[in-house]
């Protein structure tokens, strides 16, 4: 939950690094977080009559809330790799696109310090 909340904090810094256990840890309480909030809309939804009406609502608005800090954590998690965060838009290629990037994601920091700053695991 820390690095979520680390993640929250840092909301549009698109500076620096993240680590790959920062990155991850977002990944996963972001799913988790939209997991809830689509249980939560479709309870609402059921008991309201309605056909995944609000629980669209909730997921969505979530989704927007959540866009910002998802994107800056995935640039800082590109530098501490030491690429530019401009490397995000080769996600947009079909297929191969998305699968260079999750490759990306899973690579070690970059030892010392890189144009992008410090290694924030401390070595």
């Amino acid at each position: 939950m820390g690095y979520f909340k680390h993640c929250l904090e840092h909301y549009a810094d698109f500076s620096g690094r993240a680590r790959r256990r920062e990155y991850w840890w977002f990944c996963i309480f972001q799913a988790f977080f939209a997991i809830l909030f689509v249980a939560i809309g479709t309870a609402i939804d059921i008991a309201l009559g309605k056909e995944g009406v609000v629980a669209s609502v909730i997921v969505f608005l979530f989704e927007i809330g959540i866009f910002l800090p998802a994107l800056a954590v995935l640039v800082r998690r590109l530098h501490d790799i030491g690429k530019s965060g401009w490397w995000m838009w080769i996600s947009l290629i079909p297929i191969i696109g998305g699968i260079i990037l999750f490759v990306f994601m899973l690579l070690d920091s970059q030892p010392g310090t890189n144009k992008y700053g410090p290694n924030p695991k401390g070595f």
